[in-house]
């Protein structure tokens, strides 16, 4: 039954969700039309290096002083697509190098032509690169209280850099309301034909080495990019190798749901150690077909996941009472996908998240349907958590048997089936298990990109106020519209493909060609990880390198291991080469791995992705040139100690939550020892890899466990409170 506290909250978001229908309905069908703004100066004809005096940026930056960076140039370039001429792709590009004016990106052609420069994407899809300028990798961060200082592990110290918006209407760039990207095949074309106009306005771009690099959603850019330019005759740039940090180069179903088991192995706060509750995480992974085994080298060709979508009632209830279905409009798909779009911060911080989308109608009959369903359960959701806190004893009892009903409700149900609910939505269920359940998490937020971060709010990253200030945006030949960091219909009105209406194959159906047409033309590929990652973990990108055909192999051949170190000789992650494709793992990085972690990440650039830096390199003897430390060849790599939290208008860290090494010494024993029988899953008639759907004929299910009661007393005996004032 639920708390008599929180019952007047439901009426209240059904009451939204209506509203939001009719504001979707309208706004979808108007998709806006926007326009590049032509300031003073505008040189007459076709793209040329004359156009460099106007994309310079001469005029003042709110809260900047001047001569604070290197020379920049900022401004629309056009992307070539016939009919529609207003559709162009915004850009800010700041130079390595600008000795007594003769700045690197103003060389002639046939200049500078061992210097590198390159192409930062943020991903969304829909999501502002000004993201990644302004709060991760360029040369001027926005600050908590929104001043601007400068970066001294900017990206633009090693290379000229470009930071481009893109597809058409997302940040600064524009698009006709009927010209927006239909699919990303069309969104690599109209990057080729920026790429062309580029080199036209900066020639010794040309025959440079270029690298693509970005996160997140530009997962899926940067191989449909690639792909385009490789299939390019006389491509417009010498392109050398392309970067993907923690990005979606799978399905929906490998880069979000495939890796909760993991991310719990190595975050046993997030359900407080309870061996109970990841034995019954392990249950649902396998069922869902999502326990992967990974072999060096991969043995076979690992099948399509089980799509998520297919199997909770999440989805069904929300289907059956909403006209925004799959093939209708995206909402009703991506309804439950609101689970991960929603759980990082206060949306009215506005914190920059590389996943995120700001479709909240969808999010809003998602948190009906959850607020439903947790009140059967005598629970509630995150949205009704951040309206009252669990301060009493009275709520906390209520907590804690709501814990234990929890368990009861499991026990109770029969054996070898999926949870009827959430269904293969086990990151969401994780999230939504600590946000109820879970220590300080169960006070306010779940930050999705970066676990240990658990401030409510958390710290904003808004860089709106620099980017509206209308002096910023003269400066920076900016269209006339206000800048946002997300664009919520880079695909215009599509209701099919994956949950944000992509609907193109995800790019993991298409990487061994790219591999080998890559490595036939000497473009090398990068993939790297952040462990704090819980949206897009690590072992998503794992999967997707062993599925992977290069150099007439699938996978790597020899796991991972070799560590790698800052210019001060600390470890700073795991690094591993062959055959033209590089890892690198990021032991205290999150999603944004340049934000969390500048100094390596500034390492990590100019050794191995604009360097050629051999450490973790396998040899055709099978030596790896830096060695190997079998310490750091497991699957689960521990997450830190500790979590930090603290509230109020403008969080800061006021708490930091620790626990005993005698915890986490229980706890890697009760993972070196646990063992499960599990059913036989074979594969469904769809070609996907398991799972049962809760009427399935695994009755005969024994769950076997050690389960760790050392575990329970050293939590239960033992957490400790360091205050951090």
């Amino acid at each position: 039954m639920l708390h008599s506290s929180l019952r007047p909250f439901l009426p209240a978001a059904l009451l939204v969700n209506a509203l939001l229908d009719t504001a979707y309905a309208q706004f979808s069908s108007q998709l806006p039309s926007t326009f590049p703004h032509n300031y003073t100066g505008i040189p007459a004809g076709d793209y040329s290096p004359e156009w460099q005096d106007y994309f310079r940026v001469t005029g003042d930056l709110a809260n900047v002083t001047k001569g604070s960076t290197s020379t920049s140039y900022a401004g629309n370039i056009g992307i070539n697509r016939a009919g529609h001429p207003n559709n162009t792709l915004w850009f800010w590009a700041f130079e390595r190098a600008s000795e007594g004016g003769n700045g690197s990106l103003s060389a002639n052609a046939g200049e500078r032509e061992n210097e590198p420069w390159m192409v930062w994407l943020n991903g969304g899809p829909g999501a502002s690169s000004s993201l990644g300028l302004l709060t991760e990798n360029g040369p001027l961060q926005v600050t908590g209280d929104f001043n601007i200082v400068t970066n001294n592990f900017s990206w633009n110290h090693l290379a000229d850099v470009f930071w481009v918006d893109q597809p058409v209407g997302t940040g600064f760039s524009t698009s006709d309301a009927d010209g927006y990207v239909p699919n990303e095949d069309q969104l690599g074309q109209d990057f080729v034909g920026f790429l062309s106009n580029v080199v036209r306005v900066f020639p010794s771009l040309a025959t440079r080495p270029f690298y693509l690099t970005g996160e997140s959603y530009a997962g899926t850019y940067i191989p449909y990019i690639t792909k385009a330019i490789l299939n390019t005759e006389n491509p417009p740039v010498n392109l050398k190798k392309i970067a993907i940090g923690d990005g979606t180069i799978g399905d929906f179903a490998l880069y979000e749901e495939l890796s909760t088991v993991n991310t719990l192995e190595a975050w046993p706060q997030i359900i407080n150690f309870d061996p109970d509750v990841l034995q019954y995480f392990r249950v649902q992974e396998h069922l869902c077909g999502y326990d992967v085994n990974l072999t060096y080298p991969q043995q076979g060709i690992i099948p399509t996941l089980r799509d998520p979508f297919t199997t909770a009632n999440i989805y069904g209830a929300l289907a059956a009472t909403s006209p925004f279905q799959k093939g209708g409009s995206r909402f009703g798909y991506s309804g439950s996908l609101a689970f991960a779009n929603q759980l990082s911060t206060s949306t009215s911080q506005n914190r920059a998240r590389s996943l995120d989308s700001p479709r909240q109608r969808g999010e809003t009959y998602l948190f009906a349907r959850l607020n439903e369903r947790m009140a059967e359960r005598g629970l509630s959701h995150r949205t009704l958590l951040r309206q009252r806190r669990l301060e009493t004893r009275e709520m906390k009892e209520v907590r804690e048997e709501a814990a234990r009903a929890w368990k009861r409700d499991l026990s109770g149900r029969p054996n070898g089936t999926l949870d009827p609910f959430y269904g293969c939505f086990l990151f969401e269920e994780m999230v939504d298990y600590a946000l109820n359940f879970t220590f300080p998490w169960n006070q306010g937020d779940f930050d999705v990109y970066d676990i240990p971060d658990a401030l409510d709010p958390e710290v904003p990253m808004d860089p709106s106020v620099f980017l509206n200030d209308n002096t910023t945006r003269r400066s920076l030949h900016a269209p006339d519209v206000e800048w946002e960091m997300f664009f919520p219909f880079p695909f215009g009105n599509s209701s099919e493909g994956n949950p944000f209406g992509d609907p193109s194959v995800a790019p993991m159906a298409f990487m061994s060609e790219l591999a080998s047409n890559a490595s036939a033309k000497g473009v090398g590929i990068i993939i790297y990880e952040g462990n704090n990652d819980a949206l897009v973990a690590h072992r998503q990108a794992e999967v997707v390198i062993q599925n992977i055909t290069f150099g007439g192999t699938q996978g790597f051949t020899q796991k991972p291991s070799t560590p790698f170190h800052d210019d001060s000789g600390n470890f700073v992650g795991i690094i591993h080469q062959e055959r033209n494709l590089t890892y690198a793992f990021f032991p205290d990085a999150g999603h944004f791995v340049p934000r969390s972690q500048p100094e390596a990440a500034f390492v990590f650039l100019r050794e191995f992705i604009l360097g050629n830096n051999r450490t973790g390199f396998v040899g055709s003897s099978g030596s790896v040139v830096g060695g190997q430390d079998p310490s750091l060849s497991a699957d689960v790599y521990p997450g830190i100690n500790s979590i930090f939290y603290g509230s109020g208008a403008q969080a800061t860290t006021t708490g930091t939550l620790t626990f005993p090494s005698e915890t986490w010494a229980s706890w890697s024993s009760f993972l070196a020892t646990a063992t499960q029988a599990l059913p036989v899953i074979g594969n469904n008639n769809d070609g996907s890899n398991g799972g049962g759907d809760g009427n399935d004929d695994n009755a005969g299910y024994v769950l076997k466990s050690s389960m760790g009661l050392s575990v329970v007393l050293a939590v239960s005996l033992g957490w400790l409170m360091v205050w951090v004032r």
